[in-house]
């Protein structure tokens, strides 16, 4: 069998740099490949504005965006898969199925500082 190894790791994203958002991931995961492995982000503090991002870095190239929202699930075409994030938003899982690469997770605050 060959086995699918996804490195994880984590950006803090804000749009306020004097306001960042702390998220953690597991360091690493590994399955087989046809085997689906879900990839958990946890962010203890989200607003009700905050968009939870998901990249991915494939080898030899740079993270490349691959779904955000901002609550509930969507599923994923392209690597198939699966995006949920949890009632409370304090955490989101990337459910995948194929893909070795680099997975990223983000939480932006898209309130913007004196829009209001």
């Amino acid at each position: 069998p060959v086995t699918l190894l996804l490195l994880l790791n984590l950006i803090p994203f804000s749009v306020l740099p004097s306001v960042p958002n702390e998220v953690q991931q597991q360091p690493s995961a590994e399955t087989n490949e046809g085997t689906g492995v879900t990839i958990n982000c946890s962010h203890p503090n989200p607003k009700i504005t905050d968009y939870i991002h998901w990249y991915r870095q494939l080898p030899g190239r740079g993270p490349a965006f691959l779904a955000l929202t901002l609550k509930g699930s969507r599923e994923l075409q392209a690597p198939p898969g699966r995006l949920s994030v949890a009632a409370d938003r304090r955490s989101s899982a990337l459910w995948l199925v194929s893909d070795s690469a680099l997975y990223l997770c983000a939480v932006q605050d898209t309130l913007v500082q004196g829009a209001f």
